[in-house]
């Protein structure tokens, strides 16, 4: 095969073809250079361009932070992201109704707890004696984590094992339901 100029040679045209993308390149990547406050040719910019935050910075007392900051309060930052944990307010009346039924669950998981037949059954079992039923747990034979909706609304929620030992009446976490999901 020959190419332009007849010689046989086909490498002749590589170096324009290099040269042309280059100079593509190069102009596109100019162009997104240009700023979004200049005019038309020739027109003098409408306003001077405002430097927007392009990093979060922890605010520090007493250090002043670069312009280029979006300051931020890390602890803040930190205990709001646990809030998904914090319950909603409940109703006296939610709690009153809530009481009958925790009692007869705190007995019931005392007698577990002391007994040494402590499991994720058997607490479920104590539940659904006291009528309560669809009830959350997280644990094993050593500790079960709980929670259940309450008659009226609201939460009877706890822990029970050899050494922790609580059954509390709440409303819902900030996150639904009435204990929270494992690994949040």
């Amino acid at each position: 095969m020959t190419g332009i100029r007849g010689d046989g040679s086909r490498g002749a045209r590589l170096p324009l073809v290099l040269a042309t993308l280059t100079l593509l390149a190069t102009t596109t990547v100019l162009a997104g250079c240009a700023t979004a406050t200049s005019g038309p040719l020739g027109a003098a910019p409408t306003e001077s361009p405002t430097p927007t935050p392009t990093a979060a910075c922890p605010q520090v007392e007493g250090v002043e932070l670069p312009p280029e900051c979006a300051p931020y309060d890390p602890d803040n930052a930190m205990a709001q992201n646990e809030r998904y944990r914090d319950r909603v307010d409940l109703a006296d009346e939610s709690r009153e109704a809530a009481e009958k039924p925790a009692q007869s669950v705190r007995a019931g998981l005392e007698r577990l707890r002391t007994s040494g037949g402590l499991s994720v059954a058997a607490v479920e079992e104590v539940f659904a004696d006291a009528g309560l039923t669809d009830i959350q747990t997280i644990g094993d034979e050593r500790a079960v984590a709980f929670g259940v909706a309450a008659p009226e609304g609201g939460c009877i929620f706890g822990e029970v094992s050899a050494d922790v030992f609580t059954v509390e009446i709440g409303g819902v976490i900030m996150d639904g339901g009435c204990l929270p999901a494992e690994g949040h």
